[in-house]
Order: C-alpha cells, then structure tokens, then sequence
C-alpha cells in the first residue's frame, strides 16, 4: 500500500544516530544521505526518508501518530528498543511485550524519537 513514509526532524544528525541504530537492529543497513540533504533508507518493500521541514519551520511531531516497523522475531524488537534508547530514544507505552487482541498475539516495544515522534516494533505471533 505505501511507497515510502517521510518524516520531518530537526537536527539530521541526531536522528541519523537514532535510526541507524534502531533499524540497524532490525537488518536494514544505514541511511544515505541525498543530494537534497535526506537521508534514505532503502529496502526491498519501501522507502523510510528523514528530512527537514521543506517551509523552514520546526519538524514536530503528530499528536496521535505511530510508525510502525515490522520484527522478524521478539529478539529483534527488543534489540530495536534497546538501540533506540541508547541513542537518544525515549520509552512509552507499557515495556516491550505481547499484547493480546481478538484471535491475535502480537509482541510490541515502543518509543519516542529524538524529535517526538512515535514509533513501534511490531513482531505478529
């Protein structure tokens, strides 16, 4: 459904470190910064881009927004939450875990970015 998701930050530097580090856990290998000054991070189902606000305005974050990145496994989520808080992340939500739904067990572990913004590693059971 979705070719690629862009986020706004606001020091590109710091938010490099983050995902880097946090999709580094999960496989995907560092981003590239463009000619454009975004830096991309490529897979074989879609594209993640960092950027900053086009309008010169602060990047902020959306009130009631979550990024979603899929785990292979429980481990990985877990590795994906330990990387994002050591580089600058910050937990929410309840600790990664399985959180159970109608017919369905799925392991989550959120956090928060550098710049707000929220995001979860979700491992379907």
């Amino acid at each position: 459904m979705f070719s690629h998701v862009m986020i706004g930050v606001n020091d590109m530097n710091i938010s490099k470190k983050f995902y880097d580090a946090t999709l580094g856990a999960l496989g995907i290998a560092p981003g590239k910064i463009d000619p454009k000054g975004r830096c991309v991070y490529m897979t074989p189902t879609g594209i993640f881009l960092l950027t900053k606000p086009i309008n010169g305005e602060p990047a902020s974050h959306g009130n009631g927004s979550t990024l979603g990145f899929a785990a292979q496994t429980p481990e990985l989520a877990d590795a994906w939450h330990a990387a994002g808080v050591a580089n600058g992340g910050t937990a929410c939500e309840d600790a990664p875990g399985v959180r159970s739904g109608p017919g369905i067990d799925l392991y989550l572990a959120y956090l928060r970015d550098p710049d707000g913004n929220k995001l979860c590693a979700l491992h379907r059971m």
